[in-house]
């Protein structure tokens, strides 16, 4: 595998407990530097591939679906600013979210990589995806706290030594998502775009949503392939897929109802 020269964090599994007082997932890990070709490339070859479904040709939108896709868009665009109050303190709630009884030494700390952060500055990890990365992983930890610290903590199946680092998957998600959608486009050009706009017009939380079930996905389809930290860009492609089916094979808004029942809901009634 070719050395980039950059850095990557991959997250051995070590021990595991539970603080039954706090109702939270504890584990200890430790974490190895090395290249970040793996993630570089899962940027690259699984989010900006090109498919025979990209070769459609561009689809009309309702005005409800461009005012919608619009404030999407806007979303996207906005980079992470750690000048910006909200985004400072976003950040901060993404802790407490993910370790509400750990106390945060400050925004640039050696904690963060207990997340899966690459380094000590979470921030130069949003440049792939911008401040809708954390959004996203905000969104996860409020609305589904259990799946969230289920997929944080790695509690579930047969894991592997080197284990995914929870947050860059997490950025990895969203940049994924927002080129299989094609959301950067005045108008989708593929049938799978077109077809979440629909969604989105009547649920502004479309994206967030997919993004969770998504996440989740991900996380099984690592477990079914018995994977480890050089297959992720493997894994990245197969649930790309497999969304890109499930989108296009039935109704979206039954299969978020579904996915939602069936993967997050279901995870939060343990």
């Amino acid at each position: 595998m070719e050395d980039s020269g950059e850095s990557f964090v991959a997250v051995r599994r070590m021990s595991q407990g539970f603080d039954r007082g706090n109702s939270t997932c504890h584990s200890t890990s430790e974490v190895m530097a090395g290249s970040a070709a793996w993630l570089g490339r899962g940027l690259s070859c699984v989010c900006a591939q090109g498919s025979d479904i990209d070769a459609r040709p561009s689809f009309e939108l309702t005005p409800a679906q461009e005012e919608c896709l619009q404030r999407l868009q806007y979303r996207i665009d906005v980079a992470y600013d750690s000048s910006v109050p909200e985004h400072r303190e976003a950040l901060r709630a993404l802790w407490k979210a993910a370790f509400p009884v750990e106390e945060l030494h400050g925004l640039i700390s050696e904690q963060w990589k207990e997340m899966g952060w690459q380094g000590k500055d979470p921030s130069t990890d949003f440049r792939g995806a911008g401040f809708i990365s954390l959004e996203n992983l905000l969104y996860f930890a409020r609305n589904f706290p259990r799946s969230f610290q289920d997929l944080l903590q790695k509690q579930e199946g047969d894991r592997a030594l080197w284990e995914y680092p929870f947050a860059v998957a997490g950025v990895n998600i969203t940049f994924m998502l927002i080129q299989m959608l094609d959301i950067g486009a005045i108008k989708p050009r593929n049938l799978v775009g077109a077809t979440f706009l629909k969604f989105l017009a009547g649920n502004e939380s479309a994206f967030d949503l997919l993004y969770c079930i998504t996440f989740k996905l991900m996380d099984q389809q690592w477990l079914a392939m018995h994977a480890s930290y050089m297959d992720f860009n493997t894994v990245m492609k197969s649930t790309r897929r497999r969304i890109e089916r499930e989108l296009l094979q039935g109704n979206i808004k039954s299969f978020v109802r579904m996915r939602c029942f069936s993967i997050l809901r279901g995870g939060e009634r343990k």
